[in-house]
Order: C-alpha cells, then structure tokens, then sequence
C-alpha cells in the first residue's frame, strides 16, 4: 500500500457504522511503550534512536494485524504529506517534529497505526467508528501482547510502565472519544459540562487532540492519569462518562426541536444552502456549517444526505487533503476556492 492510495479510501473510524455514531464519531486508545536499556526518545542519541527504529520495525513487520501495513519514515516524506497523516489522525503532532529516525506502521483500513521513535519508542493506537472503546481494547491487547513476546519493555513492579511523560506512567494508556455536541453548545451548557469532565480527572481537547481548541463542535474526551487504574477501569470510567453525554445532548436536542425548531431549521437550512452555493469557504466556517448540516440529518432535518458523507467531508476539506488531491502546493486564497468547490462536488452526489 502507498500512501496516496489513503485518499482513495475512507478510514473505518470515518464510516459512521459504530454504535452512538450520530454523536460519537470515534473512539481511540493508545499505548506508550519504551524499550527496556535506552533512554526515552528526546534524551537518546542517534545512534540508540536507529537501534531503538530498526528493533520495533523488524518486531512490527512480523505481527499479523499489520502484513498489510503501509510504512512510512516521516524524514522521507513531503511537509504536505506529515500534514495529511496528521489529519487523518494516523500521527501525533510530536511525532512530527524533530522528523530524523520517525516512522510509522498504518493498518490497511487506518484501524492500527504505531508511530515509532514519537516521545515514547513506540506510540501504538487502535481507532473504530462510534463508542467502541472496547473493541479497540480488544485489538491493542492482542497488539501488546504479541509485542512482549519479543520486546523488553520498561516497566516497574511499582509504577507499572515507564513512560517519557509522568501523566502516562502506570497503564500507558490514553482512551478517549470524539464526539459532536452542538446542542449542549446551542444551549450554552458546554462550559458546565467541561470543568464537571475535569473534576473527575477527565481532560477534554478539540478535534486534532492536544493543544487544539474545539471546532465544528467537535470534543475529545480522554482520561488524564493512568497510574493506579487498570485498563479495563479506565475504559468503565471513560464510557460511564461519554454515554451521559451522550443523553445530555439527546436531551439538548429535544429541547431545541421542542422549543426553538423554526430557529433550528432556519440554522440548518442556511448551513446547508451555503455549502451547496459557496464558492470561496475557510476551513473554519465550513466546520462550523458542516456541524450543523450533521445536526440536521441527526435529527431528520435534512433527510437527502448520509452522515458518513459528512464525515469523509470533515477531514477532506483540511489543507494538506485539498493539495493532495489536487497533486499541487495551494495558497490559503486557493484552498478556500478548491474546497468549496469540492463540498459543492460532494453534496450534489
């Protein structure tokens, strides 16, 4: 598999297929590992960090969930390229500075991907459509332990594993969901509903995950610490969390079709009439327009278009994906024109 040949395909945790899917777009956990005998990534020199490389490819290379990975060494591969991996969430942002010795394993339906030599040795992450954390657990315990068959990975009888950054430490695990709330932002709960989330050691991120601020509606929710909890308990914990805002939005939008459904529609309506029209659009406003034609078909609104539509849209229209299709560097002037032109494409189908 190459990479260009991403474009040509929509990810399984794009396919809106999962359970909850009108509101949960995604679930993903993570796994941090380092080698047991070297230091973690940004205190290594070069010559551990190609050792470090060459030990995990050659173990990865060997898994049965990933014969038919595409493998990519991030120093080989255009700034548009690291961009458009970013953007499918296939990479971290860290695992894109500093490029030298990075690579990363890619599933053939982008379910798997394990970043190597990111701030950990290795970065390994399972993504599915809607609230599935579990099936995601089920895929990367499988995934770890065919890797401990052959790695020695760092861990303490006391702290469990050993990883770059403390709040990691313990399970090494990062689970979170991707969800849409435009309801409880309509109906001005969200702050609310974010510093209850922290209270009890949740941390909530915007679409592109740490340092990014929410857009289009779109929240990650994730635990924050790892040490002294099980996977498992994590998992419980998350879920418990995610399905009661899951009611909570339902709710919003019950409240919103009962009390202010002509403002409602009047929103969707203008939303949809201006993605199908536009001819110039920034990414932002088209997130924010997109959010609500979501909204609208969640909710029977608009009843012509799939969401799964709405959720290739969402990442197709991101900077890096526009000049990958159209095989040319775009100035922002002229990203605005293509995309437009591609929602216009998109929705006319």
């Amino acid at each position: 598999m190459k990479l260009d040949n991403l474009l040509k395909q929509t990810g399984e945790w794009l396919k809106g297929t999962g359970p909850n899917s009108g509101i949960v777009i995604s679930s993903r956990i993570r796994l941090a590992r380092n080698i047991k005998g070297f230091s973690f990534f940004d205190w290594s020199d070069d010559a551990s960090k190609q050792k470090i490389k060459k030990i995990c490819e050659d173990r990865i290379t060997s898994l049965n969930l990933m014969k038919k990975s595409l493998y990519v060494e991030i120093d080989k591969i255009t700034p548009i390229d690291r961009q458009f991996l970013l953007e499918r969430h296939l990479v971290s942002k860290e695992h894109l500075h500093n490029t030298a010795l990075k690579s990363v394993f890619i599933s053939d339906k982008e379910i798997i991907s394990i970043m190597i030599n990111e701030e950990d040795h290795l970065r390994i992450q399972v993504m599915q459509s809607g609230l599935n954390l579990e099936g995601c657990w089920d895929i990367l315990e499988r995934l770890n332990k065919d890797l401990e068959k052959s790695l020695d990975f760092s861990y303490s009888e006391e702290m469990g594993y050993l990883t770059a950054c403390p709040t990691n430490v313990g399970t090494g695990m990062r689970a979170s969901a991707m969800l849409h709330l435009p309801a409880i932002v309509m109906t001005r709960q969200i702050r609310g509903v974010v510093e209850a989330i922290s209270k009890l050691g949740l941390t909530v991120r915007g679409l592109f995950g740490e340092g990014t601020q929410a857009r289009g509606n779109f929240f990650q929710v994730s635990n924050q610490f790892t040490l002294g909890h099980t996977e498992e308990a994590i998992i419980n914990s998350l879920q418990k969390v995610i399905k009661q805002l899951i009611s909570q939005e339902e709710n919003s939008r019950k409240f919103l079709m009962a009390k202010k459904k002509e403002i409602l529609e009047d929103k969707v309506a203008r939303a949809y009439a201006t993605l199908k029209s536009a001819h110039i659009i920034s990414s932002e406003e088209t997130l924010e327009l997109l959010s609500l034609l979501r909204l609208g078909i969640d909710i029977k609104i608009i009843k012509d278009i799939d969401n799964s539509v709405l959720n290739e849209l969402f990442v197709i229209i991101q900077p890096a994906h526009l000049q990958k299709i159209k095989n040319k560097q775009l100035s922002s002037a002229d990203r605005d024109t293509e995309r437009a032109k591609l929602i216009r494409d998109r929705l006319r189908r």
